[in-house]
Parts: structure tokens; C-alpha cells; sequence
């Protein structure tokens, strides 16, 4: 759950088994299922402890995307891959603002975000970015 984009098999399953054993669930679960599939979705799977398989986990916001089962590592190598190539001070900051996003007011968010769009913007990477916007290739990010 606490994965930034999950990628299921076709063949995944998923529950959340608590309330068939008698607990109330532990390691914040109940928090981060609330935010990914809306409390209604989460307290239905909580309390029923039913099994979803990987298209309804899909279909609810539970994961991103599924995939044949026997292109889920070189799906998810390819994704990490990309985004790898990304650039990591603005990826860092978009991750920063998103999380801002779920536990601060609008006003809040847009202070962060204009205070990211003017840090980012004086990166060595963000140069590059239009650098090469300007010569019709790819950039190479640094991190700098």
C-alpha cells in the first residue's frame, strides 16, 4: 500500500484477512486504504476481509495497472527505469507536495508548490530540460 504506483500480476489477490482472525489491522493500513479506494471501499474491506482479485483491485484505485503475470518484473524493471531517468530533485518534490497535499489546506500546498517551481526551476537539470526541449532530444538529468 504504501508504494508510490503498484503494478499487480493478472493473477494477484488481495484482503486485508484481519477481521477473519480477530484483529483490527496494525502498520497504518487502515489509513493508507482509506486514501488510495475512499473510506466506504476501505471500511467494506475491512470489515468484510472479503478477496478482491487484481482487475477490481484496479478498478478501485487499490494498484495502478495490472499486467500478465509473466511481464510483471519487466513491466515494473521498465517503469523504475523511466522513471530513473527522471529528474530527481523535481520527482523529489513533486513526491514532497503530494504528501503536503494530503494533510495540509490548499493554501499550504500552493505556498510548497510555488517555493518547489522556483527551486526546481534554478537546478542545473531544469536548464537541461530546456536545453534540450530547444535541440529536439532527450535531456540527461543529474540530480544537480
Amino acid at each position: 500500500l504504501a508504494c508510490d504506483i503498484r503494478i499487480a500480476g493478472e493473477s494477484a489477490r488481495f484482503t486485508t484477512a484481519f477481521v477473519r482472525i480477530g484483529f483490527s489491522g496494525d502498520f497504518g493500513g487502515t489509513w493508507m486504504l482509506q486514501r488510495l479506494v475512499g473510506p466506504a471501499k476501505a471500511r467494506e474491506l475491512y470489515f468484510t476481509g472479503d478477496l478482491i482479485d487484481a482487475r477490481e483491485a484496479e478498478r478501485i484505485g487499490l494498484v495502478n495497472r495490472v499486467v500478465p503475470d509473466d511481464q510483471l518484473a519487466g513491466e515494473t524493471r521498465a517503469l523504475a527505469e523511466r522513471m530513473a531517468k527522471g529528474p530527481p530533485i523535481a520527482l523529489a518534490r513533486m513526491k514532497q507536495n503530494m504528501n503536503l497535499g494530503l494533510v495540509s489546506d490548499y493554501s499550504a500546498l500552493l505556498d510548497a508548490e510555488a517555493e518547489g517551481m522556483i527551486m526546481t526551476s534554478m537546478t542545473e537539470d531544469s536548464r537541461e530540460a530546456i536545453k534540450a526541449f530547444l535541440e529536439k532530444r532527450p535531456p540527461t538529468f543529474h540530480g544537480r
